[in-house]
This record gives C-alpha cells, structure tokens and sequence, in this order.
C-alpha cells in the first residue's frame, strides 16, 4: 500500500509547496497535508482550532450583516467556517500563495468545491501583512472599506513567524492598523499554536477595547492524548462609524 500520493507539487517564491495525500498508520486514516520546504503548512488530522478561530470571530461579532477578511487559506477550514454564519454578506480570503488558491479552484482541496463557487467569497492572492500597512487595501476593488471581522492563520504563534516581514503586524503600531481597518466593535481573530502568552495579549489590549485568549483542545492520536491551540480574540472600541454597517 503506497503510504504517500503527491497531489501536486509547485515551485514558488518561498520555496517547495507540496499537497500530498498520506496514509497514517497512527491515527488510521488518509490525511491531507500542505506543505512549504519541509514545514507543515496544514494536516486534516487536525482542524478543530481552524474551525473553532472562523467560529468564534463569527459569534463574537454584533452585527446583523458582515464583511470579513481571513487571512490565510490553507485547507480552507476557517474560511468554512465564517461562511457558516449566515450574516456573512462579504467574505475575502487572502494567500500568499496563489498556488493555494489554485488548488481549491481546481477541487484538489474538498473546501474548494464551495469556497470557489459561493457567491459571497472571493479568494484573492496577495500579501495579507502588507495589505494592512498604510498603503495597502484589504480588498483592492474597495479601497478605504471598513470590516466587521479581521480574522488571521498564518504564522505559528505571534513571535514564530513564517517570514520576518509579518513581524511588525504584533507590535502594538501594527495592531493599531488593525483597529484601524474595522467598524467600532469590530472583531480581530488571531490563532497561534502555543499557549497564551499574557506579555502579547497586553499588547493587544493597548489597542482593543476588549481582548482575550481562547484555549482550543482537541484530539491527537498522535500522542494517545490531546493538544492544545490558542485563538485571542479582540474588540475594537465602540463609537460612530465613518461608513455604514
């Protein structure tokens, strides 16, 4: 029994990208996996918190219709998972990586088949960091929009970064931006896979009305125990709005 099937295989800017189907003796099941050089992008064997970060922005947002931003592709679990609330009206996935996109256009990846076809998303490629600096545009065809939810899996945690350039989007001039980017009451989703880290969560709260972590646990068969992921979630202040909810 071949224990790897290579899906697709794609050179880029930031090095190998790989999609690979891989049976796992452990956890006894075909897993999909992304990855970049010899990092993992993302595994279907474990979703919970990618779904749970979509999930929690979506119930931690008080508006009657929402315009989002995600951050980060991948599997397309967290995308899924905003497009579950049905207040959604605007949902913009940004990827680094176009190859990313291409596979769920194409249906290699099972998100695909509705993050491609519904109506209210749009899969953009382009720099998520550098979109939120004060030259950049969340969504190009909108310059200046404001957005309920600005939700974000990219980097491992908020001091493991994939590229140096993400950086300064943890600092508390970055989060400002961010602040800057949403409709007073607005919500910023964040997920990291280490535990919570209070020193970063101070500095969220310089520039949120409200902030908090999120413990996620889920299943891992790898260990025979459970693991753990971290979503911070934040609040902008409230108070008048320069464009319409």
């Amino acid at each position: 029994m071949a224990l790897f099937r290579e899906i697709d295989f794609q050179p880029t800017a930031m090095g190998e990208l790989i999609l690979r189907e891989r049976w796992d003796p452990i956890a006894r099941q075909d897993l999909l996996e992304i990855k970049l050089n010899d990092e993992f992008l993302m595994s279907s064997l474990f979703t919970a918190s990618e779904t749970a970060l979509g999930t929690l922005a979506m119930s931690d947002s008080i508006f009657d219709e929402l315009d989002v931003v995600v951050g980060g592709l991948g599997l397309g679990y967290t995308a899924l998972a905003v497009l579950e609330d049905p207040r959604v009206r605007r949902l913009v996935v940004i990827d680094a990586l176009p190859e990313v996109i291409e596979w769920h256009q194409r249906h290699l990846i099972p998100a695909g088949t509705t993050l491609a076809t519904d109506d209210r998303c749009r899969l953009v490629s382009g720099d998520f960091f550098a979109a939120l600096r004060p030259d950049g545009e969340l969504d190009a065809d909108q310059p200046g929009r404001l957005w309920h939810a600005i939700v974000l899996d990219v980097d491992h945690t908020p001091s493991h970064h994939l590229h140096p350039s993400h950086a300064d989007l943890y600092t508390a001039e970055g989060l400002a931006r961010v602040v800057e980017r949403l409709h007073p009451g607005g919500v910023f989703a964040l997920w990291s896979d280490d535990p919570p880290d209070e020193a970063f969560l101070a500095v969220v709260a310089q520039s949120f009305a409200e902030a908090r972590a999120e413990v996620i646990t889920f299943p891992n068969p790898l260990i025979a125990s459970t693991s753990t992921a971290t979503i911070y979630l934040a609040r902008t202040p409230a108070g008048a709005s320069t464009q319409p909810a």
